[in-house]
């Protein structure tokens, strides 16, 4: 080893508890998808949490709404990308930007993959919706700012932890919450959408600092064989 030419996206002090949780994530998305596949009706908590909020959006916030709505369109996702990834590149975080790419478009991706698997349909119009997109979107790129932000914080586990599933519970609480005041999902689509997010976002951050790090190996190896 050589070391690294960029900190790692995700702290070793992390990994200890990252781990198990991303698992139970994956486990939770699993069981929501058994649990609904097929579906085209709200479950038990759904319809508990919806009658809650049956008074409807009033302005200002349903504007509010629209406007995180918004950030998990194309559109706007393209933005945060992008905006993300320059801030990465210009604090000369590769790594970061490659996580916050990579990590994303795996998270949006593994959504999609399952609404396709599970088929679960909301208002009847065949419009999948198990897991949320939108949340999952939001909080994995929540998720991929969050980590490597704790190593350059310096922050030891609990607090690193704490950070990470803050971030991740301030996006998807916040995107959540719009996407089932305006209709588009039901709560538990939300709850499948941020545990995507949780259990694919460790995923790719240690393959990319396992891959980023046999690319440093190789490259001192080459190194050393040119100098004899």
């Amino acid at each position: 080893m050589t070391g690294r030419p960029a900190p790692a996206v995700l702290p070793p002090s992390l990994r200890p508890w990252l781990g198990p949780i991303a698992a139970l994530a994956a486990l939770v998305v699993v069981a929501l998808g058994v649990l609904y596949a097929g579906h085209s009706e709200p479950g038990v908590v759904d319809r508990w949490i919806i009658q809650s909020t049956a008074d409807g959006l009033r302005p200002p916030w349903r504007s509010v709404a629209l406007a995180l709505d918004f950030l998990g369109e194309p559109a706007g996702a393209a933005m945060l990308v992008v905006a993300a990834v320059a801030g990465c590149l210009l604090l000369r975080r590769p790594r970061s930007a490659v996580l916050i790419v990579a990590g994303v478009g795996l998270t949006v991706g593994t959504a999609t993959l399952l609404k396709h698997l599970v088929g679960r349909t909301i208002h009847g119009d065949g419009n999948l919706s198990y897991p949320s997109g939108h949340t999952a979107f939001l909080t994995a790129l929540a998720l991929a700012v969050a980590l490597p932000t704790t190593g350059r914080l310096g922050l030891d586990r609990s607090a690193g932890t704490s950070l990470v599933l803050a971030a991740a519970l301030v996006a998807g609480a916040a995107m959540g919450w719009a996407q089932v005041a305006l209709g588009a999902h039901y709560p538990t689509d939300v709850l499948g959408g941020w545990c995507t997010a949780l259990a694919v976002i460790p995923a790719t951050a240690w393959l990319v600092d396992r891959t980023a790090d046999r690319l440093v190996d190789r490259m001192a190896v080459a190194g050393r064989r040119e100098r004899r």
